[in-house]
C-alpha cells in the first residue's frame, strides 16, 4: 500500500511539476517573464492574479500562511501576481506547499503554480489629474440620508408616466421634473413631469448651494439603478438640453467611472457609496464618461487616499485588488437649458456645430481612385450623419420585420455584430444575443449608448473586432454609401471577415427598382405632391435611415449617363432614378415649431443604387461564403450569406 501510494504522489507531483514549466513558458513567450531554478524570496503566481478573478485580499492570506510577505504586486488585468517574502525559507514553503494548489475565490477556483524570479521591479504608484472641472467628495452624504434617499426613489410605482419609469436593457431609470428622451436624446423642455424632484432630495441639493457646488437648484433629476453586471455606455450629456453644472450622487455599491478625452486620455474614477461627483465646464461638455458593464472592478487595495484633485492610474498601478459590484442607485441632477448652448467647446457641442452648407453649384464627380473616394464619403456621408444624427434618429422608429425574422432565428447566446447601426435600433431585438453595433457616425453611436446600447465608432472596412468572432452581422442600409466597386465589395469582405465558420450575415441595399413584380415599395404608395420638402425619403415609418425610393424607370441601365464622366446629380426625393451615382437630399427640421420648410438647411448624401442581381454578383466575388438567399424588400435588395466551415478568414 506504501508503495501503490508514493507512486500515486510521484505521479501528481510530475503532473504539477509539467504545468508549473508550462506556466513558465508561457509567462516568457507572452510576458517576458524568466523564471529562475534557483530559490530567490521572490515568486511569480501563475493563475494568481486579478485577470483571473483573484483578489489581492484572497491571496495574500493563502500566501501569508506561508510566511511574512514583504510586497504583493497584483498588476491590472494580468493572470500572474508576484510576491516577495522577508525570507527565503517561507519563499521555498510556498514554492512546495502551494505548487498545484486551488485557491477558492468568490465566483470560481483557480490552480496556483509557482515559479522563482530573481527580482521583480515595483513602480511607483502614479496618480492622474482628474479632468478639469471635475470634484468628487466622498462621504458627502451620511448612511441615515442614504436611506431616505433610497426609500423615495418607489421602484414599485406602476404609473410610468408620472415619473417616466423606464426598464432599458442594462438598467432601470426613473425621470423627476423632465423626461430625458432616448430616441433624441433631448429632452422635451415643455412637457414638465407630473412628479417634480422628491422633497427628500431638497437638504441635499440645499448642501451644494452652500459648499458652492452650483448656484441653483436643477430642476431635473434622472435615477439608475444598476445592479451587478450592468452599467452605461461613454456618453457626454446633451449641451443644447441641460446648462453647465451636473451633479451625481452614487448610493449602494462602489464602482469605477470611466472619463475619456477625445484626444484617447482616459482617467477612471473610483465612485465609493455616498460620494458626490460634480461635473462642470471641461469634464461636463468635452470628456465622456460611463461605466463599463462588469461584475468586478479593479481598485486601489485599501490605503493612503489620492489627493482630491487626482485619481490613480489604475493602468500603472501594482497595488490592486478586485471590488464585486453590487445594487449601485445614482441620482443625477440637471438643470434644464432654455437658450442655445455657448459653451467654449463648439466641436462638441450640438447647439454650436455649424450646418454643413448644400453642395456647390458644380456637384462632385464619381471618384476614380481610393483616395478620392475616402474624401466624398467624408464629405458626402460622415459629415452628414453627424450633422443630422439628432433629427435622422427621430425618425427610426420600427425594425424591419423580416430583418427581425433574421435576428429571432439567432440562438440564444450569439454574438452579434451590426455594422453600421446607426442608433441601434436592431441591437435591442434579440435580447438573447450578445448584441454590439459600430457606426462611422460619433454622434449615432452616442445616442446609442444613451438608449442602452453597446456601440462604439468604427469605419465598416476595418472593424475592430477579431477574425471569426462573431455568429451572426447585419450591414442594415450600409454598402451603398460606399463610392466605389473595389470599397463595396471590402465591406462584403469585412463582414465575412468577421463571421465564425457556419455564421451568416444579412445585408441590405437600396435597389434602383424600386417597383418590383408590379408592387410599388411603401414609400412610393403617396402622390410626392402631398408631402412637404422635409418629408424625404428619410421619414416614412417603415423605411430604413437610408432606404429612399423612386418609381422605377424602364431604361436599361447601360443606357444611363456614364456617371464616370459626369458630375454626380442630385436626386428629387420620390421621383424616377437616373442614374445608379447621386447625392440624395435630406432637409433638416429643427424641432418641432419649425414651420418655414423652405429655410430648412438641406444636406447631400452619396448613395450607389444596386441593380438586381448587383449584390448577389459582389457577394460572389468573395471566397469561402453561399448564398442562403437573396430578395426584395421595401424598395431593397437583400441577401442572407453563409460562411462555410473550415473558413480561417
Amino acid at each position: 500500500i506504501e508503495s501503490s501510494e508514493t507512486v500515486r504522489r510521484s505521479k501528481e507531483d510530475r503532473k504539477v511539476l509539467r504545468k508549473q514549466l508550462k506556466a513558465s513558458h508561457t509567462l516568457l513567450k507572452h510576458e517576458g517573464i524568466r523564471t529562475t531554478p534557483q530559490p530567490t524570496k521572490t515568486l511569480v503566481v501563475a493563475n494568481g492574479g486579478l485577470g483571473n478573478g483573484v483578489s489581492r485580499e484572497e491571496l495574500s492570506a493563502a500566501l501569508g500562511e506561508m510566511g511574512e510577505l514583504e510586497t504583493l504586486i497584483m498588476h491590472p488585468h494580468k493572470p500572474y501576481a508576484f510576491v516577495t517574502y522577508r525570507s527565503e525559507e517561507s519563499a521555498r514553503k510556498a514554492h512546495v506547499r502551494l505548487n498545484g494548489e486551488k485557491l477558492e475565490c468568490r465566483e470560481s477556483s483557480v490552480t496556483l503554480y509557482l515559479s522563482y524570479v530573481n527580482s521583480v521591479t515595483c513602480e511607483e504608484e502614479v496618480s492622474v489629474p482628474l479632468p478639469d472641472g471635475l470634484v468628487l467628495v466622498e462621504d458627502f452624504v451620511s448612511q441615515e440620508e442614504e436611506a431616505v434617499l433610497l426609500a423615495a426613489i418607489d421602484w414599485s410605482s406602476t404609473n410610468d408616466d408620472f415619473t417616466a419609469k423606464k426598464a432599458l436593457k442594462h438598467r432601470k431609470v426613473k425621470h423627476y421634473g423632465f423626461e430625458f428622451r432616448y430616441d433624441n436624446n433631448n429632452v422635451d423642455k415643455d412637457k414638465p413631469l407630473a412628479a417634480g424632484i422628491p422633497q427628500e432630495c431638497l437638504p441635499f441639493l440645499e448642501r451644494c448651494v452652500k459648499n458652492k457646488h452650483i448656484d441653483i437648484l436643477p430642476d431635473q433629476l434622472t435615477v439608475n439603478q444598476y445592479e451587478s453586471g450592468q452599467g452605461i455606455p461613454p456618453h457626454v450629456d446633451t449641451h443644447s438640453a441641460f446648462e453647465d453644472t451636473i451633479l451625481s450622487l452614487s448610493l449602494g455599491a462602489m464602482t469605477v467611472m470611466e472619463f475619456r478625452h477625445p484626444d484617447g486620455r482616459l482617467v477612471a474614477v473610483v465612485l465609493p457609496g455616498r460620494s458626490l461627483l460634480v461635473m462642470k465646464g471641461e469634464s461636463r461638455y468635452l470628456w465622456t464618461h460611463g461605466i463599463t458593464a462588469r461584475k468586478f472592478d479593479t481598485v486601489p487595495a485599501r490605503g493612503p487616499q489620492s489627493p482630491a484633485r487626482t485619481a490613480p492610474d489604475l493602468s500603472a498601478c501594482s497595488n490592486l485588488t478586485l471590488s464585486k459590484r453590487d445594487t449601485r442607485t445614482s441620482l443625477t441632477f440637471r438643470k434644464i437649458r432654455h437658450e442655445p448652448c455657448g459653451c467654449a467647446f463648439p466641436s462638441a457641442c450640438d447647439s454650436q456645430v455649424a450646418p454643413l452648407a448644400p453642395p456647390p453649384p458644380s456637384p462632385p464627380s464619381l471618384p476614380c481612385c481610393h483616395a478620392d473616394a475616402a474624401l466624398l464619403e467624408e464629405e458626402y456621408v460622415h459629415r452628414v450623419y453627424d450633422a443630422i444624427a439628432s433629427h435622422f434618429s427621430s425618425t427610426r422608429h420600427s425594425p424591419w420585420p423580416r430583418v427581425c425574422h433574421f435576428l429571432s432565428t439567432l440562438p440564444a447566446g450569439a454574438v452579434l455584430a451590426d455594422v453600421g447601426c446607426g442608433n441601434g435600433k436592431y441591437l435591442g431585438v434579440n435580447p438573447e444575443v450578445m448584441a454590439v453595433g459600430c457606426d462611422r457616425s460619433s454622434a449615432l453611436v452616442h445616442i446609442c449608448a444613451q438608449r442602452g446600447f453597446q456601440a462604439f465608432v468604427s469605419d465598416a472596412l476595418r472593424v475592430p473586432l477579431r477574425t471569426a468572432s462573431c455568429d451572426a452581422c447585419i450591414s442594415i442600409a450600409v454598402i451603398h454609401h460606399f463610392s466605389t466597386q473595389e470599397r463595396r465589395r471590402a465591406a462584403v469582405r469585412e463582414l465575412v471577415r468577421l463571421l465564425k465558420p457556419g455564421g451568416r450575415a444579412l445585408i441590405y441595399v437600396w435597389a434602383f427598382e424600386q417597383e418590383y413584380k408590379k408592387q410599388r415599395s411603401k414609400y412610393l404608395k403617396e402622390h410626392p405632391e402631398k408631402h412637404s420638402p422635409t418629408e424625404d425619403a428619410q421619414t416614412g415609418s417603415s423605411q430604413e435611415a437610408h432606404g429612399e425610393s423612386s418609381i422605377h424607370t424602364s431604361r436599361r441601365l447601360e443606357d444611363l449617363q456614364d456617371a464616370t464622366e459626369s458630375k454626380l446629380s442630385v436626386h428629387t426625393n420620390r421621383t424616377a432614378f437616373n442614374t445608379q451615382d447621386l447625392l440624395v437630399p435630406w432637409h433638416l427640421k429643427e424641432g418641432k415649431k419649425q414651420v418655414d420648410e423652405d429655410a430648412a438647411p438641406v444636406f447631400h448624401r452619396y448613395y450607389h443604387v444596386f441593380q438586381q442581381g448587383e449584390l448577389e454578383q459582389l457577394c460572389g466575388q468573395e471566397a469561402g461564403v453561399t448564398l442562403q438567399s437573396s430578395y426584395h424588400d421595401q424598395g431593397n435588395w437583400c441577401v442572407i450569406l453563409e460562411k462555410a466551415l473550415g473558413t480561417d478568414l
